[in-house]
């Protein structure tokens, strides 16, 4: 199935004003970016590449696609479209340059995470896709890390998929929240299409389904022994551990080991206490307590601050909907555009709120690293790395660059269409996450009151961003 169409009506009808003002050749930069950490932090995890790079290299209308736009019409009941235009879309490919941060990356608001350089008719379209591919990702995958940090290194399972917005922010949210730090998935279809770890046992209604608690244990390690980690609050909690002790003495007898149990209602903490006291007494001190029931990184915080004795997590619906903040609110912006054979025209949208005025050029990020780590990222304009020195953060004072090594951020992706970049697997991705999480100073990486990651303009490109507001106001 053809997924051209995943654009909203608006991109389409600018898309056929370019094409009939004659710039169908007209080359264009624009930028991906958010303007504000999620969640109140001070990060965000790239996510979402995966998905960009299958959706553009598949990237074409099919003759049912050009069949609906034929159909749409305009306020006076005739065609939307011209024939020609129609025709021109179908014939399009994808042909841009695009550059974007690997998956996994740790970045911050202004800095772009993806750049596309192209025809601006094809640019235009694929505004919402993209923006809908990484944006969400995005937000899960930071979701993911903030409650794995919370965790300090605990087991987190992503249990989401009843919970999330369909089948795709299921697998979405799912392949986003292993990227992040979770470690393995309820979602069975994410694990088969995406080599997710997925993790499981059993819910109320089968303990429901016996005539009691201890006939439903011992069914359940009878029909998978080497998975029983038994769900003991049906009815009363304690009563249900010191039952599952009784069965796992049975596995352990048959030569399995028992794996543990889950909470998942009560005081977590108080129950977690109890639970390892009878476990350990039992001499099962390595099974786990795993815990579940609308948990997140501020709840998980003030269950290890009370010293709740549950080693695995179960986090469904706070982070496969990312519950307390829905979208990211990343954009897409115009940042330069040329004529055939012409001179680049730099552009900035103007705002009455400093937040959304747009950054010119050809961007790039530019990552400095010093002895203690990364130091900051320098947004510069493509060409002009290695003359750049002092940036202007948007948070705080300037930075002189010169006393730290930069490594680029935005890699190149596709060239003219063509894919140069080979997508690393999702593991390794989960592991960059991590590794680049490690080298920042936890000042800016820490749950609550973050401090402001160093972001700003080169030098120059500062200066051209001034010179570009300034001719903006006088138009």
């Amino acid at each position: 199935m053809s997924l051209a169409l995943l654009t909203d009506l608006y991109q389409l009808t600018m898309s056929y004003g370019y094409w009939k003002a004659g710039m169908r050749d007209h080359e264009s930069v624009f930028h991906l970016f958010f303007r504000k950490n999620p969640f109140q932090g001070g990060y965000a995890i790239a996510c979402g590449l995966g998905p960009v790079v299958e959706f553009l290299e598949n990237f074409s209308l099919e003759d049912s696609d050009i069949g609906y736009l034929e159909s749409l019409q305009g306020n006076d009941g005739k065609p939307l479209f011209e024939p020609e235009f129609l025709q021109a879309l179908q014939q399009m490919k994808f042909s841009c340059d695009v550059h974007a941060v690997p998956e996994g990356s740790v970045v911050f608001p202004h800095e772009p995470i993806l750049r596309i350089r192209g025809p601006i008719v094809l640019c235009q379209l694929l505004e919402t896709p993209l923006l809908n591919m990484m944006n969400f990702q995005t937000l899960i995958a930071t979701k993911s890390s903030r409650i794995c940090q919370a965790a300090q290194g605990d087991s987190v399972l992503e249990f989401g998929l009843r919970r999330a917005q369909g089948i795709d922010g299921g697998l979405s949210a799912s392949r986003a929240a292993y990227i992040g730090g979770c470690s393995a998935s309820s979602n069975v279809l994410a694990g088969k299409k995406y080599g997710i770890p997925v993790r499981g046992t059993h819910a109320h209604s089968w303990v429901m389904s016996f005539d009691n608690e201890m006939e439903a244990f011992e069914s359940y390690a009878a029909a998978m022994p080497n998975n029983c980690v038994f769900l003991v609050d049906t009815y009363n909690t304690i009563q249900g551990v010191k039952k599952a002790i009784e069965v796992g003495k049975q596995l352990k007898e048959k030569g399995f080991e028992w794996a543990g149990i889950r909470l998942d209602s009560g005081d977590l903490a108080d129950l977690s206490h109890k639970a390892r006291q009878l476990m350990n007494e039992a001499g099962f001190e390595d099974a786990a307590i795993v815990a579940s029931n609308d948990l997140d990184e501020y709840r998980i915080t003030e269950l290890k601050a009370r010293g709740a004795k549950i080693s695995v997590w179960g986090v469904g619906t706070r982070l496969a909907t990312a519950y307390d903040q829905p979208a990211l609110g990343g954009v897409y912006k115009l940042a330069a555009i040329r004529p055939p054979a012409g001179e680049w025209s730099y552009m900035v949208k103007l705002s009455e709120q400093t937040i959304k005025v747009s950054n010119p050029g050809i961007q790039q990020v530019l990552r400095l690293s010093g002895e203690d780590g990364f130091a900051g990222d320098m947004i510069v304009h493509e060409g002009f790395e290695e003359r750049a020195s002092v940036f202007y953060s948007f948070s705080g004072p300037s930075i002189n660059s010169s006393q730290y090594s930069t490594e680029p951020l935005l890699q190149p992706i596709f060239v003219a269409g063509k894919r140069v970049y080979d997508i690393p697997s999702i593991h390794k991705s989960r592991a960059f996450a991590q590794e680049q999480l490690a080298l920042f100073a936890d000042k800016y990486v820490r749950l609550n009151d973050p401090a402001s990651y160093p972001v700003g303009l080169e030098q120059g490109l500062e200066g051209l961003k001034k010179q570009l507001i300034s001719q903006a106001k006088e138009q």
